[in-house]
């Protein structure tokens, strides 16, 4: 017992470390050039407490960017739309937890170990920007555009148009598709998210497993 006492709080003291340095190193280190004046775009970081998503706010760039997710029954081209929102996950956690109530040990565990991933996107109209949920984000217009590329580039397509997993919904305003790369807690959905933010030139920290993680890497390296 005692061995696995010290073993265990080695463990929790390397994990520690790792999240420190994780949130504090810079990734990239040197700062990407800010947007000048008139020239910059605006995304939104959206959290909740184990989840983050990116959400665009659709223009003609965007709508021609993902048209080619409309024949699976996504509306991206509907008036109305506002912004469409992407997110990367664990097939079985997401797809099978809709709400809190909704989590089984199963999807935990493969959560926890190794699962396939999909990519979750939806519409939206309005977002409130004073919600505690939603982070406003300065981008470049290259900037933006290396980020739907990278977005872009995370389906899995088959014919260049993406896999669409037939009967997997929370309701008519989203769908999943076959994604690119394996989940585990520790490279998951916010790794991604946070990859997708450095693709516009946002930096963050090089380690950030967690929505707050992230958040708190953001206010150190690109300021609040």
């Amino acid at each position: 017992m005692k061995h696995f006492m010290k073993g265990l709080a080695y463990t929790l003291g390397v994990v520690a470390i790792l999240i420190v340095l994780g949130t504090a190193v810079p990734r990239p280190l040197a700062p990407a050039a800010a947007a000048a004046a008139g020239d910059g775009r605006e995304i939104l970081l959206l959290a909740n407490p184990i989840h983050t998503d990116i959400a665009l706010p659709v223009d003609e760039e965007v709508r021609a960017a993902f048209a080619d997710l409309i024949p699976a029954g996504l509306p991206v081209d509907m008036p109305g739309v506002d912004y469409l929102v992407f997110g990367w996950g664990g097939r079985s956690f997401y797809i099978e937890t809709q709400s809190w109530g909704d989590i089984r040990p199963l999807p935990v565990l493969r959560a926890l170990t190794v699962d396939r991933s999909v990519m979750h996107v939806s519409v939206a109209g309005p977002i409130d920007l004073s919600h505690p949920t939603v982070r406003l984000l300065a981008t470049t217009v290259e900037g933006r555009s290396r980020m739907i590329a990278a977005i872009r580039a995370s389906f899995v397509r088959e014919d260049n148009i993406p896999i669409v997993i037939s009967g997997a919904s929370y309701g008519p305003d989203d769908s999943f598709f076959e994604a690119n790369g394996a989940f585990n807690a520790f490279l998951g959905c916010n790794i991604w998210t946070a990859a997708m933010l450095r693709a516009g030139g946002v930096r963050t920290g090089w380690w950030t497993p967690l929505p707050q993680l992230l958040d708190l890497s953001i206010d150190l390296h690109q300021g609040a």
